[in-house]
């Protein structure tokens, strides 16, 4: 642990919005000093979902961005990911008809696999019922492919819609630094962009081989398979994957390894 007190310091990236004031609050809540390094932000993209039987929702920007622009889902299923994003749309006045077991692209797949192979298609505005089974993947421009091809290969006509772009701010990197330096206890990565864009950020800052040592002397919690599958192609090892894909069970079980060593 670093040698400032007796805190562990753990870095977090998520948006710099309400995620970030409450992972914040979670960490110091755990007993650990967050490194709050927002990787992301969001840039809309002006869009809504298309008319579907199914409309998917991947996260709680993509639900907070349709409300903004007055969607409506018709006779539309509703679909969020987890819980926060079906908590976003029902803060919205949407009413969330599907929650997976698994928050994942994974889980949304085999949630609706069964549902998209065993119901006739709805007729709606411009589609008649023989057309197939619709599904309306609403998300950012960084979506996992497992979604849509899981959903194809169910058999459903599957669309996507890109609601939001996701880019590195400016400025972001202190974290890749303070890893360089050894001076990182822990790292809590929620999606494979947050990984790309941290080494982004240490290779602007000249310190990307560095940032990967110190990481590697420290201990990184990721969600789900597919960020741990990215963080190891960059020479980066993950002792974490949460038990459940939400940033409190990735804190909670980051900060118990940690405290564990």
């Amino acid at each position: 642990m670093s040698e400032r007190d007796d805190r562990p310091r753990v870095a977090v990236f998520r948006p710099d919005d309400d995620r970030l004031a409450a992972a914040r609050s979670l960490l110091t809540e755990l007993g650990a000093d967050p490194v709050a390094d927002p990787m992301l932000a969001v840039e809309p993209a002006d869009a809504t979902p298309r008319d579907a039987d199914y409309v998917v929702f991947t996260s709680k920007t993509g639900a907070e961005l349709v409300a903004d622009a007055g969607w409506t889902p018709g006779d539309a299923t509703v679909v969020a990911i987890g819980p926060k994003t079906a908590e976003a749309l029902e803060a919205a006045g949407y009413a969330v008809d599907l929650i997976p077991d698994d928050y994942s692209s994974t889980g949304l797949v085999e949630t609706l696999a069964d549902r998209i192979g065993g119901e006739e298609p709805r007729a709606s505005a411009g589609r008649s019922a023989s057309d197939g089974t619709s599904v309306e993947v609403a998300r950012s421009d960084h979506g996992s492919p497992v979604l849509l091809d899981g959903l194809h290969d169910a058999g459903a006509k599957v669309h996507e819609t890109v609601l939001y772009r996701l880019v590195r701010p400016d400025g972001a990197g202190e974290s890749a630094e303070l890893a360089a330096s050894g001076d990182i206890d822990a790292a809590c990565f929620t999606s494979s962009l947050t990984v790309e864009h941290f080494l982004d950020a240490a290779d602007a800052r000249g310190v990307r081989a560095a940032a990967i040592v110190g990481l590697n002397a420290a201990v990184v919690g990721v969600i789900g398979d597919p960020t741990r599958e990215t963080a190891a192609s960059f020479g980066v090892d993950v002792d974490v994957v949460p038990t459940e894909a939400t940033f409190e069970a990735l804190a909670r079980e980051t900060v118990a390894e940690l405290r564990d060593r």
